[in-house]
C-alpha cells in the first residue's frame, strides 16, 4: 500500500496550491479518503474527507477556502486550497480507509509566508 502525497510548497498568503494523493494497492473506490494537517507543535487535525460516494465532510473552520475532490480512474484525491493563510502552515497527510483499515501516506509541507 502506498499513498504518495504531492504538490506542496511555499505559498504566499492569499494564494492557492492543489495537493494530490495517488493510492496504489488499496480498493481506491471504496474508499474514505481524507486530509489531515500538521502544525509545527500542534496536534494532527482533519482538514476534510471525501467518500466513496463523493459525499465531503469538512472543518467549519475550512469550509469556502478548501475544497477534496477524488478521481477513481486516477486512483488520486486531491485538495485544493485558496485564500491560503500562514496558519495554514502545516505538514498535510492524506489517509484512507476501507473496511476499518486505515493506511497513511508521507506528508507534504505546505508553507505560507511572504
Amino acid at each position: 500500500v502506498q499513498l504518495q502525497a504531492s504538490g506542496g510548497g511555499l505559498v504566499q498568503p492569499g494564494g492557492s496550491l492543489k495537493l494530490s494523493c495517488k493510492a496504489s494497492g488499496i480498493a481506491f473506490s471504496i474508499a474514505t479518503m481524507t486530509w489531515y494537517r500538521q502544525a509545527p507543535g500542534k496536534q494532527r487535525d482533519v482538514v476534510p474527507s471525501i467518500n466513496s460516494s463523493g459525499i465531503t465532510n469538512y472543518a467549519d473552520s475550512l469550509k469556502g477556502r478548501f475544497t477534496i475532490s477524488r478521481d477513481n480512474s486516477r486512483r488520486t484525491v486531491y485538495l485544493q486550497m485558496n485564500s491560503l493563510k500562514p496558519e495554514d502552515t502545516a505538514v498535510y497527510y492524506c489517509k484512507s480507509e476501507v473496511y476499518g483499515v486505515d493506511y497513511w501516506g508521507k506528508g507534504t509541507l505546505v508553507t505560507v509566508s511572504s
